[in-house]
């Protein structure tokens, strides 16, 4: 078995690029060994669902594509990275009561944090940056 496996799939910076996305990494995800309908299926799509939607949303158009990433270390560690080329970092925002979005981060990071994972944002050479989510793996790799 390889140390590591990877996966990558570059999309347009459009919403229905969002559930192309969430298709792609449950794919793979299933390739890899992790049963469609488990929890954590479910919790790595809802994640790569806000990471593709604030690619997505706010980039303003600057951004043309996004990059969903997959890298699976020793059968321990899961990576999945959203990278677009906006320079502007995500921000966690204010709660405020009428404030209909906004809370994607909010979301991703509780959901990391819940899996004992860890969320981290890395600039790119091109001025961009990869928003990477950290999980732990626990399903046998299928070869």
């Amino acid at each position: 078995m390889a140390d590591q496996q990877e996966a990558s799939v570059t999309l347009p910076s459009e919403p229905v690029s969002v559930s192309a996305a969430r298709r792609y990494v449950a794919r793979v995800l299933a390739e890899w060994g992790l049963s469609d309908g488990s929890d954590a299926a479910d919790t790595v799509r809802l994640i790569v669902s806000e990471l593709a939607t604030n690619a997505v949303q706010h980039t303003f158009g600057q951004s043309p594509t996004f990059t969903v990433d997959l890298r699976l270390e020793r059968d321990e560690q899961l990576h999945l990275g959203v990278t677009d080329s906006h320079p502007r970092w995500p921000q966690r925002l204010p709660a405020a009561v009428q404030q209909d979005n906004g809370r994607g981060m909010v979301i991703i990071r509780s959901l990391a944090n819940e899996y004992g994972g860890r969320l981290t944002v890395t600039p790119t050479a091109e001025g961009g940056k990869t928003v990477w989510i950290m999980l732990p793996w626990s399903v046998p790799v299928q070869s």
